[in-house]
């Protein structure tokens, strides 16, 4: 009997999974966002002869060596920041949050395999670009492979938060598509997709150092070149994640 009653949460939950899984199949623009548009701006980059020649001004690197850590943050902001909240946002409206709340199946299930489902999107899309830009594009290994993989686990964290706050604060799609929209390109700017960040003014590279996509592609660019992340991107990042992941918590509403 008992173990009965712990199996069957988990075979519910795996159901739910599985399920969330499916739908997001047959809807594909997260895996199409959040995997194929990073995949097609690597290629795009990587083939232009140009953008992989090093360059004293950018720190005796090329552009395209640059532009990789920038590529995984975008494949992390697409999934949390895009996605993940719209998603949320469409059950609460739709009320499908408040009639689970009457089911045997609690919301947070949900909640949890929508994070689940875009977290393993996010990982596969981090992968094929590591790979591809390795195999394909004679892009170096990270030299610093537990400090990459530390910076790409506070990106995840910081941005999913940010995601879930969106998604805690707004109540309709619409608007959660504004919000998303504008921070996608706000942070993108300040991550150095237009102006690499070595090349940024003074100023306007202490607000990208302040920001979540600018301390992740420092932290990222360092690891890749055998560096430890600086303390200061490790704090940001540790920051966004506490302050927005607590605001997420806190005004979460199922309906």
């Amino acid at each position: 009997m008992k173990n009965t009653k712990i199996k069957t949460p988990r075979v519910a939950f795996g159901k739910l999974l599985l399920n969330e899984a499916r739908l997001a199949l047959r809807s594909p623009i997260g895996i199409g966002m959040g995997l194929a548009l990073p995949l097609l701006l690597l290629v795009v980059f990587g083939s232009i002869p140009v953008m992989r020649q090093v360059s004293s001004d950018l720190g005796g690197l090329s552009y395209f060596a640059l532009s990789f850590p920038i590529l995984i943050v975008v494949t992390v902001l697409t999934l949390s920041i895009v996605i993940l909240p719209r998603s949320l946002i469409k059950y609460r409206e739709t009320g499908i949050l408040r009639r689970l709340s009457v089911t045997p199946v609690p919301p947070s299930w949900l909640l949890a395999a929508q994070i689940a489902i875009n977290l393993a999107i996010v990982v596969v899309g981090i992968i094929i670009l590591t790979a591809a830009g390795v195999a394909v594009f004679g892009l170096e290994i990270p030299k610093n492979i537990p400090e990459f993989l530390l910076a790409d686990f506070l990106t995840i964290t910081s941005l999913f938060a940010v995601g879930l706050c969106i998604a805690a604060m707004v109540k309709n799609d619409a608007v959660a598509q504004g919000i998303g929209g504008f921070l996608f390109f706000a942070l993108m700017f300040f991550g150095g997709i237009w102006i690499p960040r070595p090349l940024m003014p003074p100023m306007l590279l202490d607000i990208s150092n302040g920001m979540p996509l600018g301390a992740s592609v420092d932290a990222i660019q360092r690891a890749m070149q055998g560096l430890l992340p600086s303390l200061q991107s490790i704090l940001v990042l540790t920051a966004y994640t506490l302050v927005f992941g607590y605001l997420a918590v806190r005004y979460f509403k199922w309906e």
